[in-house]
């Protein structure tokens, strides 16, 4: 079944709006979720300029019941067949050494896994859901020092959506994603090295056969995406030595 409406939350900029543009086609319609309406305008004017028919929400996915309400309503009107679960936000340790905090902490656990949440499960019994993706991290595989609200928010959300995948089949395709370093202004921000990274246009084209085909998982870059999958396994004493060595800091935004 070819995705034809979706709902895509932090799909302002990054690669929410280019997943946007990618699936927007004639016939195609697409329910957009960002904070910024200004940016999310102007993504949703190039998606009908493609052909497909737009829905805009200026919602913060922390808001639960404001989200589920536009979900009940924007499935009503046209089912909603496909959900990604993208909009995110990352913090760290400064650019002057300082820790991130528990604020910062939390809210990176509010918005990354709770908001994936508050879009995915109002729509679990929608009758005509096919597909689920949640954009997690490579981060997640790995707690990072630098920044531990981050990786233990793409932990729980890939933990959550390779739960779901279990939970759902056969009716409903769940595809967790654990992309790497792609251009972004989340990636800008990321002060350190930045091995094997993509392009903002690559990334998503990744992402988007992954979600069309379906795919239980989409990881990448493969052989970072292997590297952080096989540290846990390491003795803890030699994955602490390389995780030291590979400090970084978040700039802010």
């Amino acid at each position: 079944m070819v995705p034809r409406s979706l709902v895509i939350s932090g799909a302002s900029r990054g690669l929410g709006a280019a997943l946007a543009l990618r699936f927007a086609a004639p016939g195609v319609t697409l329910r957009l979720v960002a904070r910024g309406a200004r940016a999310l305008t102007a993504v949703a004017g190039c998606c009908r300029a493609r052909g497909a028919a737009v829905d805009c929400a200026t919602i913060d996915v922390r808001d639960a019941a404001a989200l589920g309400a536009q979900l009940a309503a924007w499935d009503a009107a046209v089912p909603i067949d496909t959900i990604v679960a993208n909009a995110g936000i990352s913090r760290g340790r400064t650019p002057e050494g300082g820790r991130e905090g528990h604020d910062a902490a939390a809210e990176q656990v509010a918005v990354n896994l709770l908001g994936a949440m508050n879009l995915i499960e109002p729509l679990l019994d929608a009758p005509g859901l096919r597909r689920v993706a949640v954009i997690g991290s490579l981060a997640g595989f790995v707690g990072l020092p630098d920044t531990p609200g981050y990786s233990a928010s793409k932990a729980g959300l890939i933990a959550y959506g390779e739960a779901l995948r279990v939970a759902l089949a056969p009716r409903v395709a769940v595809t967790v994603v654990a992309p790497g370093f792609f251009e972004s202004a989340m990636s800008a921000r990321f002060l350190g090295a930045k091995p094997g990274m993509l392009s903002l246009e690559a990334a998503a084209v990744r992402v988007e056969r992954a979600i069309r085909s379906g795919d239980p998982r989409c990881a990448f870059p493969p052989g970072l995406a292997l590297g952080v999958r096989l540290l846990p396994l390491l003795p803890a004493r030699l994955s602490d030595w390389i995780l030291r060595r590979e400090r970084f800091r978040i700039a802010p935004e």
